[in-house]
């Protein structure tokens, strides 16, 4: 799987850790995070940048990393069709994509460990879309993002 992962400054340090770990698991990982822990870039243009490249297709899905995981989530979800979810524990990792069909996953590293946010991509990187039940809440979902494109 092609992943798309980035990262402001509040979380450079669990990147990286999240990318060698992903790696390790066998996926490619497209880095657009910041280049340093002292690179003071916005959040919001890192989260609109991985959130573009999961649309075109460059990337199968992205994961994004800030304080909270909130900020990146709001903005990624401001770009047509993409579905992002906040996910601090394995359940909402798991049903983000199961139930929901998120394309992307954010996490803050100021409320979660390394070792917990290893065990959440796992199990969200094994996880996927199962259409039953929740399709037409889905399609739902995407026709009320359609009617406020613009």
């Amino acid at each position: 799987m092609k992943i798309a992962i980035g990262c402001d400054n509040a979380a450079f340090e669990l990147k990286n850790i999240l990318k060698k770990y992903m790696e390790e698991l066998g996926h490619e990982v497209r880095d657009f995070g910041i280049p340093s822990a002292d690179d003071s870039t916005f959040y919001p243009n890192i989260a609109e940048t991985v959130a573009e490249s999961v649309k075109k297709g460059e990337s199968t899905r992205g994961m994004l990393l800030c304080g909270t995981g909130i900020g990146m989530c709001i903005t990624a979800n401001k770009v047509p069709g993409i579905f992002a979810a906040l996910c601090h524990d394995t359940f909402s990792a798991e049903r983000s994509i199961k139930s929901n069909n998120a394309q992307i996953i954010t996490m803050g590293a100021r409320v979660i460990g390394p070792e917990l946010a290893k065990v959440i991509a796992k199990t969200w990187l094994a996880s996927e879309f199962t259409p039953g039940s929740s399709t037409p809440k889905i399609n739902l979902v995407a026709d009320i993002d359609k009617k406020y494109r613009g």
